[in-house]
């Protein structure tokens, strides 16, 4: 007997269609194909999403995994071998019709579950750009997978703000799920050369990274953004679980806004 399983693209068309007789829910993993260090497979942030993804559908048994979508926005990597990507205009494009088809099958949560910090803008564009064009009562959108995240974890997971690309939590999470994708002999550490400011806006990073292709490439030798050197598969447990909650804290809090909030 085929076992059940929480990933889209290991169900048949029948199984998809009991599943749409009672839930609704669809994740979509949104990743990147770039380099992470010298230490790190490229697909780090396809991987912790997916996985993040699987562990909140099996936990709650009401929502599927889609195929995770690799190739994104990495154009401020530009610079480095490892930077495969799509542009801008065409990603949302992907991101359009994806919405649309998931909509079209009878999924009415189509969320779009970011692990590439450089793909958010455009996948709310994206949503908001198909948002009328999709079947009454569904809604595509997106968040990243760190949104819900509280003070306390957020600082771990970043190494207190300071480390954002292939450090310390990305690789620990990356060796609980598949230590295998991991060179520990080649982790390093490496943090970016940020002067002091006035304001230590996030117009900043909008400014150096978001409207700058190759502005990874020119502030790092190594690719590295933290220190990789401290991560542990224990310590990625940990992270991973705090991603999982989460999510599970964002769509309740999502679903009570979509609820609630409306008065007209």
């Amino acid at each position: 007997m085929k076992p059940p399983s929480v990933f889209l693209a290991e169900n048949t068309n029948s199984e998809i269609e009991a599943f749409l007789r009672q839930h609704h829910t669809l994740y979509v993993p949104i990743g990147a194909m770039e380099q992470h260090g010298p230490h790190s497979a490229i697909g780090m942030d396809m991987f912790l999403p997916q996985e993040i993804a699987r562990r909140v559908c099996v936990r709650q048994g009401n929502a599927l995994v889609a195929a995770p979508l690799p190739y994104t926005l990495s154009y401020p990597h530009r610079g480095f071998v490892s930077e495969f990507s799509l542009g801008i205009e065409t990603f949302m494009a992907v991101i359009r019709d994806l919405a649309v088809s998931f909509a079209r099958a009878g999924f009415k949560r189509i969320v779009f579950l970011n692990g590439h910090y450089d793909n958010t803008y455009a996948l709310a564009y994206a949503c908001a750009q198909v948002a009328e064009s999709l079947p009454a009562g569904a809604k595509a959108f997106p968040f990243n997978y760190w949104d819900g995240l509280t003070p306390a974890q957020f600082g771990a997971m970043t190494e207190g703000g300071r480390g954002m690309h292939g450090g310390e939590c990305e690789v620990s999470m990356l060796l609980a799920i598949n230590p295998a994708l991991v060179d520990m002999a080649l982790a390093n550490a490496e943090f970016p050369n940020f002067p002091e400011t006035i304001t230590k806006s996030p117009a900043l990073h909008t400014a150096f990274f978001f409207s700058a292709p190759g502005s990874v490439w020119r502030m790092t030798q190594s690719g590295t953004w933290g220190d990789a050197t401290k991560a542990t598969a224990a310590k990625g447990e940990q992270f991973i679980e705090a991603g999982v909650q989460s999510v599970i804290n964002l769509m309740q809090d999502i679903e009570k806004t979509f609820r609630e909030l409306p008065i007209r």
